[in-house]
């Protein structure tokens, strides 16, 4: 019989293949009933007109080549103020699709980031000692101007291209409350936003369906199918009678399948405005932080894996021989332990470690649970373990892409299985791939230690992911391999 982990384990990987259930022999769930959906909501809008993302950028690349051009800056440095400039406001999240976008908003912002810019560059051309031309920061003065008035005829072109209905991105409300009504009005009545209401989600409408602006279209376990079905691009949740760590795991699928994420914050009438806020007249949405996984800063991750683990294995092959040689002495044939394991969405790779005990059998091999206090293993193994050294050949499955340096730590099927019938939030950490150290086990969550604890922290790992947690990750675990504590 599946529990209600599985079912949502089940939403978060819709592939069947992908599912660890699927290593082991769990039975499938039964499939998702299909809603029933009035004609006009299969239609899909149209997205020939102006938006606010492309827009922004072309005129913020034209407005450079203007100003380097007119001021005849060196390529080089037009260049690296092109970067510079390119970077620093999609930092600042000028390229964000933004729901009401306003020139007077931006200014602040636009001018700190450029003026910036022009710095860091006159301070390149002082330090290679470049001929004077016309200073990096005239230029960024000049790019100001133009961007802010590309923007400033650019902007009502955006809003009148939604309100024709040439952008209008299909768009889910979760929750058939007072507030979620009201925003479906809102919405339709002020197409200017670029969000067209399809219909709701919700497991007990507060309203009845007959009373509703747009169709119900389901309950909150079906929100997943429905966003692939009709191509829905953006979901709001308002206030639904589910419970809330229902709409976490649905939330959570439906960002694997790249749609932009809004909530409506409790206690919304006292909410102040933020870089995240959009205001939709007068109702404060919160957009959710994309997931790590859709930033191009994730790629950046994979290429930094696959380097820094070449160099390791370059750099270590001397400690990797040594470590070889006495697990052979110590043990015999053998060397290296190649052992089942769970990776991203479920799916399962070998996973290598320098061999610190013979298991007798598969069966221990796969279920047992801990060998630290096993009293077969040597005096290398041991050795081995307190050091962290047996993990060193792991480095080889960063390289292959079965792992990444910095992750949640993979575990075997059979408990994989077991977890996720006891903790719902267990298979959430399988959206991202496994890795050599992560910020659990820098934490002391290692070892027997508990396993909801250990996938709060993965989870709270994923959420929040930077390039620079990375590192903070990777430098502590090095201390605490060199003092002894393992990693």
């Amino acid at each position: 019989m599946s529990s209600s982990a599985d079912l949502k384990h089940a939403e978060q990987f819709p592939d069947p293949a992908a599912r660890p259930g699927a290593v082991t022999g769990t039975p499938e769930p039964p499939p998702e009933p299909v809603a029933t959906v009035p004609t006009q909501v299969r239609e899909r809008a149209p997205r020939t007109g102006v938006d606010v993302v492309p827009l922004a950028v072309v005129i913020d690349l034209v407005a450079l080549v203007v100003a380097t051009r007119v001021t005849s800056l060196s390529i080089v440095s037009s260049v690296l103020l092109l970067l510079l400039i390119l970077c620093f406001n999609a930092a600042g999240g000028h390229y964000r699709p933004r729901l009401a976008p306003s020139l007077l908003d931006e200014i602040p912002s636009l001018v700190g980031r450029a003026l910036v810019a022009g710095a860091v560059v006159t301070a390149f051309r002082i330090l290679l000692e470049l001929p004077v031309q016309a200073g990096p920061v005239t230029v960024a003065v000049l790019f100001l101007v133009l961007a802010c008035l590309g923007r400033a005829v650019g902007y009502p072109l955006v809003r009148r291209s939604r309100v024709v209905g040439r952008v209008a991105r299909p768009t889910i409300i979760v929750g058939c409350g007072r507030v979620g009504d009201q925003l479906a009005q809102t919405l339709l009545e002020h197409p200017e936003y670029g969000l067209k209401p399809v219909g709701f989600v919700d497991d007990s409408p507060f309203i009845p369906t007959a009373d509703l602006r747009v169709p119900l279209l389901g309950g909150t376990d079906s929100l997943a199918g429905l966003l692939r079905r009709h191509d829905v691009s953006n979901v709001i949740v308002a206030f639904s009678s589910s419970r809330e760590s229902v709409i976490v795991d649905v939330l959570r699928t439906c960002d694997r399948l790249r749609c932009e994420i809004f909530l409506v914050p409790r206690f919304y009438e006292l909410h102040g405005t933020a870089r995240d806020n959009e205001l939709v007249w007068g109702l404060p949405l919160i957009r959710l932080r994309r997931a790590p996984y859709r930033t191009l800063t994730w790629r950046c991750k994979r290429g930094a894996d696959a380097v820094l683990a070449l160099l390791g294995l370059v750099l270590l092959s001397p400690v990797l021989a040594a470590c070889a040689l006495a697990v052979r002495l110590e043990g015999g044939p053998g060397v290296i332990f190649r052992q089942e394991r769970v990776g991203l969405d479920g799916r399962p790779f070998t996973m290598l470690k320098f061999r610190s005990l013979k298991p007798t059998d598969e069966l221990e091999s796969t279920s047992n649970w801990n060998i630290g206090g096993d009293p077969r293993i040597g005096r290398v193994g041991r050795i081995l373990r307190q050091t962290s050294l047996d993990e060193l050949p792991q480095l080889w499955n960063v390289v292959r892409g079965d792992m990444s340096l910095v992750g949640p730590r993979p575990e075997r099927p059979f408990f994989v299985q077991e977890f996720t019938k006891q903790f719902p939030r267990y298979m959430a950490r399988h959206r991202v791939p496994a890795g050599m150290t992560g910020w659990a086990q820098i934490n002391g969550l290692r070892g027997d230690t508990d396993i909801s604890e250990r996938a709060r922290f993965d989870n709270y790992y994923i959420e929040n992911w930077s390039l620079w947690e990375d590192v903070k990750i990777v430098l502590r675990t090095t201390g605490q391999v060199l003092g002894g504590r393992g990693a």
